[in-house]
């Protein structure tokens, strides 16, 4: 049997996907989750497409007492770190949130690991890190200019973090995974995104508009430097950006890293418009989006987009799904989860 691996944020968004991944490939994991912006039901969907129920503890990464009961019962092999506050124009909002939640949680994990001797991290980071950037497309070299918000801030210390405990603590290994939009869902349309509350992502206030639950998307900013208009980013199915996990931990346990820290982006390559989105979204649905232009977000850039040949190449990934593909499984978990 593989050995256990720990998943804090198992429940969310990308947690869900790589959980059901990770088992589908043969390691047990435990998950550690406040369930915050995610439902313990959740667990329903990942034992049905993977078999089996992966061990589950409900608490908070700020409680350091919880953090090492998990360490204490279990021997793992290594972690992997997605639980956090995720959102760009919440976190200039709260800022003090995001720097408790995101520094605290992470700082019980490395310590517990530390402690406990589990030499393995991946840390979920993101395309955030670099900030405004100078060229296109950003790859792992481009320069970690400054973070226009609390949340790009928290990724990027998040990896420094890092990289001061492994200078005195070299037995400890990391990869952080920069990714950029992950949308979507599983096609079973067992799990995908549903946060609590208001959505702070465009694609989930985006169905939540078309299933009437809110009256109108707005559409931040239509006079940026884009063809349209409107912000370009990089968007990604998230069964990908799971899968990247899945291999990139499987790197850090066979000791393949040329080095102890290594990063890696996850994207398509390819930029979209927030009004890309919609069209495509209508196109393939045949639903119509009522969306109106508002004024611009504070902490948005004007456009991103990933160069992946890195992954490609070191880790053998490579994305698999387009925007339609990605569009329509995000579809059909919310018509699913509606009817649930």
């Amino acid at each position: 049997m593989k050995p256990s691996i720990l998943v804090t944020g198992g429940t969310g968004y990308i947690g869900s996907h790589t959980v059901v991944e990770l088992q589908q490939a043969g390691y047990p994991v435990v998950i550690i989750d406040d369930l915050s912006n995610s439902q313990e039901s959740v667990l329903d969907g990942i034992e049905q497409l993977s078999g089996i129920r992966p061990t589950f503890y409900a608490a908070d990464l700020k409680d350091e007492a919880a953090v090492r009961k998990v360490f204490e019962n279990h021997t793992l092999a290594g972690v992997i770190h997605f639980a956090a506050s995720k959102a760009v124009g919440e976190s200039v909002q709260k800022p003090l949130l995001y720097y408790k939640n995101n520094f605290l949680g992470m700082v019980h994990v490395l310590q517990m690991m530390v402690e406990y001797q589990v030499p393995n991290l991946l840390f979920s980071s993101s395309c955030t890190v670099y900030g405004k950037p100078d060229s296109l497309p950003v790859t792992e070299q481009s320069p970690i200019k400054p973070a226009l918000s609390p949340y790009g801030n928290t990724k990027q210390v998040g990896e420094e973090i890092i990289r001061d405990v492994q200078f005195v603590h070299p037995e400890v290994q990391a990869i952080s995974l920069r990714y950029f939009n992950p949308i979507g869902a599983h096609e079973s349309g067992l799990i995908g995104e549903n946060p609590q509350g208001t959505p702070n992502n465009l694609l989930p206030y985006l169905l939540q508009v078309v299933t009437g639950e809110r009256e109108q998307l707005s559409v931040y900013g239509d006079d940026y430097d884009t063809p349209d208009g409107t912000c370009i980013r990089d968007y990604i199915h998230v069964v990908d950006v799971a899968k990247a996990h899945v291999m990139a931990m499987t790197r850090l346990l066979n000791k393949a890293q040329a080095e102890a820290y290594e990063v890696f982006n996850l994207g398509t390559g390819t930029g979209y418009s927030v009004l890309d989105i919609i069209k495509t979204f209508e196109q393939e649905t045949g639903q119509p989006v009522n969306y109106r232009i508002a004024p611009r977000r504070y902490g948005d850039i004007d456009e991103i987009y990933a160069n992946t040949t890195r992954a490609n190449e070191v880790l053998g990934w490579k994305a698999q799904y387009g925007l339609p593909e990605m569009l329509k499984s995000a579809w059909v978990y919310q018509q699913q989860y509606q009817t649930t």
